[in-house]
Order: structure tokens, then C-alpha cells, then sequence
């Protein structure tokens, strides 16, 4: 039996999915289980938990052999303690996470470097995935794509190499399965950079109209970011939107597939932009 929090999310709907595609028992905790039975397989067993309330994760984990864990951004480590009852344990963590440091150079980081801390110290087994950029963030454009054909932004010639979340689900699935994972961190990218003006014009096929990117300046971006976003995730996310990482090709080595590219994502999501 296997144990996947955030199974409504995109991420932990893949690993629920993919699971359940393997013929594997598969437990969902949701803080809503009504809207779960829409989004989920039939035959996954849906019950109604919080992380931030330890005591209504015990009885989801009776028989659980391993668990599919995500951040909720919050103090999760008396969670942690409960689910670490599991074989094995797969966390969805960051690339923000930097090993061997006194202190994380960020926030995205200093939360997910905890919950990391929290695990090894549970004694359970773990796999922690770091996964980069999601292409998922993208779907932060659709309203103005839904308003109309240009789309405003900083940095639109950077390019990263954005992993698509079935490809994230595909690892923890394997990591979950089989063996040869315990104690790894797995750097997951997507198959190669692309910058923001390209995911733009992907976007746009895939819609089957034109879109236009219009670069704007940074200090009008982040005061739009800021009226949207927690006290400094703006600069936490233009940071990244300014940098460049490496393919890890992670992905195609343990599916033995090239990971997805950005265009699949976006012709696989077209629902979302319209």
C-alpha cells in the first residue's frame, strides 16, 4: 500500500495515476474527499487528513509500505514522525536545497531543507527528489492569455530546462517501487532549456493562435509579484527566472524514456490556458 499526499495536486495526481496504472494499492490523504473521488482513479482508497494535523494521519497509514510526500510549506516534522512508520519515504523536495551549508541561501530552500532534516532523522528510508523549474508555472500566464495575445515579462530570453510533472511522478513512482533509490537525491530537470518566449510560442500552437511576449522592467514585475506572492517568494522566483541550470537527465535514466518536452506539456494543457 502506497501512501501519496497532495494525490489532487499536479504532481501527486501523476504519482497516483502512474501507481494505479502499475496495479498498486494506492491510499490518498486529502483535506477534501469529495473533490478527490472526482480527480482520482476509481479503486484508490481516499481519506480525509492534514499534515498539519498529525493525528488524523495514523489511521491513513495502516499497512502503508511507502509514502509520497510533499511540502506544504509549514512546520511538518511532527508529520514527519508519523509517516516515517513507511518502508520508504519519497519527498518532493527543491533544486533550491544546497548540501553540506550552515544556512540556505533562500526561503524555498530553508523550507524544504527542513522537512529533509526531518526525514533522515525519522531512520526511515529516503529518496529525496530536487526537481528545477516546473513547467507547471507557466499556467501563472493564463489569465492574460485568456485576455488576450501578448503576455508581460522580465527575462523572456532566459531559458531553463522545465521538467514536466508526470516525468517528476514517473521518478518518485520508481523510487516508491524499486530498490537502489535509498538515500539518493535525484536533480530532476526537464530534456533541454527553453527560454520563456519559446514556452510562449509553444503555447500558442498549442492553442493554435499567435501569442506575443513583451518584455517589461524588473521593478514593475516585482511589484506585481509582490501583491501576489508570500513576503520574498518575488525575488526568490525572479532569481530563478534570471539563472540557467544544466539537464541532468535524470529522468531518462531511471524510465529509460527522454523526459517530456515543454511543447507536450503545453499540448497536453491546453484546457488551462483557455
Amino acid at each position: 500500500m502506497f501512501l501519496v499526499l497532495g494525490a489532487t495536486g499536479h504532481v501527486g495526481g501523476e504519482v497516483a495515476r502512474q501507481l494505479h496504472q502499475r496495479g498498486e494499492a494506492i491510499r490518498a490523504l486529502v483535506r477534501d474527499p469529495a473533490k478527490a473521488k472526482t480527480q482520482l482513479p476509481d479503486g484508490v482508497d481516499i481519506v480525509q487528513g492534514d499534515l498539519a494535523r498529525p493525528d488524523t494521519l495514523k489511521a491513513a497509514m495502516a499497512d502503508v509500505t511507502g509514502v509520497f510526500l510533499m511540502n506544504r510549506m509549514g512546520e511538518i516534522g511532527e508529520a514527519v514522525k508519523v509517516l516515517a512508520g513507511a518502508e520508504r519515504l519519497v519527498f518532493l523536495s527543491s533544486a533550491a536545497v544546497v548540501d553540506d551549508v550552515a544556512e540556505q541561501s533562500n526561503m524555498i530552500g530553508r523550507a524544504h531543507a527542513v522537512v529533509e532534516d526531518a526525514i533522515r532523522a525519522s531512520g526511515t528510508s529516503w529518496t529525496f527528489l530536487r526537481p528545477g523549474g516546473f513547467a507547471t508555472n507557466t499556467l501563472g500566464w493564463a489569465t492574460q492569455i485568456r485576455d488576450g495575445d501578448i503576455l508581460e515579462g522580465v527575462y523572456g530570453d532566459r531559458a531553463q530546462p522545465l521538467i514536466h510533472e508526470a516525468d517528476i511522478a514517473a521518478v518518485a513512482v520508481r523510487a516508491l517501487t524499486e530498490d537502489g533509490h535509498d538515500g539518493a537525491r535525484h536533480l530532476l530537470t526537464g530534456p533541454a532549456p527553453i527560454s520563456q518566449i519559446d514556452q510562449l510560442s509553444a503555447i500558442g500552437a498549442a492553442l493554435g493562435r499567435p501569442l506575443r511576449w513583451v518584455e517589461i522592467g524588473l521593478d514593475e514585475m516585482r511589484r506585481r509579484l509582490t501583491a501576489e506572492m508570500p513576503p520574498g517568494i518575488a525575488d526568490v522566483y525572479l532569481g530563478g527566472l534570471a539563472s540557467s541550470a544544466p539537464v541532468t537527465g535524470v529522468v531518462e535514466k531511471f524510465t529509460g524514456q527522454p523526459g517530456r518536452t515543454f511543447a507536450q506539456w503545453a499540448a497536453g494543457h491546453v484546457a488551462d490556458f483557455r
